[in-house]
């Protein structure tokens, strides 16, 4: 079984991930912004988080922020982060790209989609 974070600031979208990804066997973190996921990753106990799920667009620190400090830091730099948006914007796109994600979702996200990618970067998932 993997861990895996998922960073939304919306408690429906927490939800309906988390039930998502505990259905096909995974046992799921949650952060609300990015600073959270930030103190989750960076606690002791939770170096074994495998893969993260990080939608764009939230407040204090958005998912692209998140995305360029994880890939910034060696310890996380091969941690697969798939970014997840709701506007499907090219931009935000060809941005996470760049600064080094590793797949990026539009929302609403099939459940077909979801364990797809999941297992693309978790293939014991």
């Amino acid at each position: 079984m993997s861990t895996i974070l998922v960073v939304d600031d919306h408690p429906v979208n927490q939800r309906l991930l988390q039930y998502r990804l505990t259905s096909i066997g995974h046992s799921v973190l949650i952060a609300n912004n990015g600073l959270q996921a930030l103190k989750i990753l960076n606690e002791p106990s939770n170096q074994t988080i495998d893969l993260a799920i990080v939608d764009i667009a939230m407040p204090e620190m958005d998912g692209l922020t998140l995305l360029h400090q994880l890939r910034s830091s060696p310890q996380f730099q091969t941690l697969p982060i798939v970014m997840l948006t709701a506007s499907g914007q090219e931009t935000d796109r060809q941005i996470a790209k760049a600064e080094g994600a590793n797949a990026f979702l539009t929302k609403p996200v099939s459940s077909w989609e979801l364990t797809e990618t999941i297992r693309r970067y978790l293939p014991a998932a």
